[in-house]
């Protein structure tokens, strides 16, 4: 793998390249779903591959290959130089690389037990008790269970002498509890809806969650939703578990932070942002309380973008996004960092694969905690509605306006839960919505949240990412109904 790296920089370097930078992915995926006791997906996937990124003038071209041969790098590098000189055609201005250390480290994300090395029987056995338990309560017609694994080991060189090697795990795990009764069909996840929770650990993940414990409750809870009224359609105080939090910040924070749609390079596609350039440092993005910001390094927790250097070789970092409700910060690369004044990389390119050249990603982005538990919290709410654990999400294409709905909410009166609610959603407009946040709950309540599938660019890339949140109170939102 290193000496292709190193024959790979050497061809680009010779062709005279400004810069360029390799790398040579080895990913490895096993992807298991059961349907009540039968297994709808049992996938296994292994792929080894190249790409080469190259600046010439001040432009950039990238090519890949799958083939590792003296002939296929040379024929690789030729192509990304040629779509160099094509880019340079259409840019006017040329770009710049903020400076980056050389560094020349091995780093493996610590874990535990080897998800690969884990028995298939004991896994498809796991998402069987499952169901087992689950299956006895009346009501309940469909159980839904999953496990992911990725093992990604990467070795990136560039021109400049850094040389790094990375060995990087990802676990999932997550059940839904589909209940109907003939006119109604209702839904509970668990631990978290639409994947379940990922992080970036071995199969001590699935150790660690206590998926069986809630299996009777979630169950249980899906059931007790077809009988539920209607969430009613009125402004009030709003709590959000973390988990429903997580996505909030991911949709109206995360993305509305990458510097390259705050630049309108994403227009086309996923949109842009309206925290535009002449807000930061000043724009009142939510109440004093709302601390906002992203963490990728190893030493903070075990996020699923969390890594020790991005795909650019840029060394993690912490950055503040939004800091006592102001915008101060956002997520960028080598070549846009001169764009915002900043003097070097953030750390936020990613790549999902090999033939995918890299872009500004979110790595972990998380709300510091507050004080206090959820049951304070609830306390110390008179009338409101608690939801939890996502069941759809909207915004628009500048992560201004918004809907999401929750799987399940319950009214609170008099500082107590009370009914329970079906098909609850909220909405408003992103910095009215993080203004009125006026309690976080604490430390004991944060949660770094696991995504493992967001989309963005040309072609799609997937990527995983986290976000930490504790449950939080929102006043006066509007709340209502889905009916899905």
């Amino acid at each position: 793998m290193k000496d292709w790296a190193e024959l790979a920089i050497e061809i680009a370097d010779k062709r005279g390249a400004d810069y360029a930078d390799i790398r040579i992915i080895e990913r490895k995926h096993q992807a298991i779903e059961m349907q009540n006791q039968i297994p709808t997906r049992l996938e296994f996937d292994e792929s080894l591959g190249w790409g080469i990124r190259v600046l010439v003038n001040g432009c950039w071209g990238f090519a890949a290959s799958a083939e590792l041969t003296r002939e296929a790098i040379e024929n690789t590098v030729k192509k990304a130089f040629e779509l160099a000189e094509a880019s340079r055609r259409l840019n006017q201005a040329e770009l710049q690389l903020a400076p980056e250390p050389v560094h020349i480290e091995n780093w493996t994300t610590p874990i535990h037990h080897d998800p690969f090395q884990v028995p298939l029987e004991e896994k498809l056995e796991l998402l069987d008790k499952i169901y087992q338990i689950c299956h006895r309560i009346t009501g309940v017609k469909t159980v839904l269970g999953q496990m992911g694994f990725i093992r990604r080991h990467q070795f990136f060189a560039n021109t400049e002498g850094s040389r790094i090697e990375q060995t990087i795990y990802l676990s999932g795990v997550g059940y839904a509890v589909i209940a109907s009764d003939g006119d109604d069909v209702q839904i509970r996840s668990y631990p978290n809806s639409f994947g379940g929770q990922w992080a970036g650990m071995g199969y001590e993940l699935i150790y660690e969650w206590p998926l069986l414990e809630n299996a009777e409750r979630i169950g249980e809870e899906a059931v007790a939703l077809l009988k539920a009224p209607d969430c009613p359609d009125k402004v009030t105080d709003l709590i959000l578990d973390g988990s429903q939090l997580a996505l909030q910040i991911h949709e109206s924070c995360g993305h509305a932070t990458e510097l390259d749609r705050v630049l309108g390079y994403e227009a086309n596609f996923a949109g842009t942002s309206f925290l535009t350039q002449d807000k930061l440092n000043h724009y009142r993005y939510g109440s004093d309380i709302v601390n906002l910001y992203a963490d990728a390094r190893p030493d903070h927790t075990a996020g699923a973008g969390t890594f020790a250097f991005d795909d650019e070789g840029v060394q993690a970092q912490e950055t503040d996004l939004v800091k006592n409700g102001i915008l101060v910060g956002y997520l960028y690369s080598r070549d846009t960092a001169s764009i915002i004044g900043a003097s070097r990389s953030n750390g936020c390119m990613r790549t999902s694969n090999w033939n995918r050249p890299p872009i500004i990603r979110m790595t972990n982005i998380s709300l510091r905690p507050g004080t206090g538990t959820l049951d304070d919290l609830i306390a110390d709410t008179k009338d409101g509605i608690y939801m939890e654990t996502n069941r759809s999400w909207s915004i628009d294409d500048r992560r201004y306006q918004f809907q999401f709905g929750t799987e399940i909410a319950w009214e609170i009166k008099n500082g107590k839960k009370t009914r329970i609610l079906k098909n609850p959603t909220y909405g408003g407009i992103t910095p009215e919505f993080w203004q009125s946040c006026d309690a976080i709950c604490g430390q004991n309540e944060w949660v770094l949240w696991g995504i493992p599938n967001c989309g963005k660019g040309q072609p799609m890339q997937e990527i995983a990412t986290s976000h930490g949140a504790a449950p939080a109170r929102f006043r006066k939102v509007h709340v209502g109904v889905a009916h899905v």
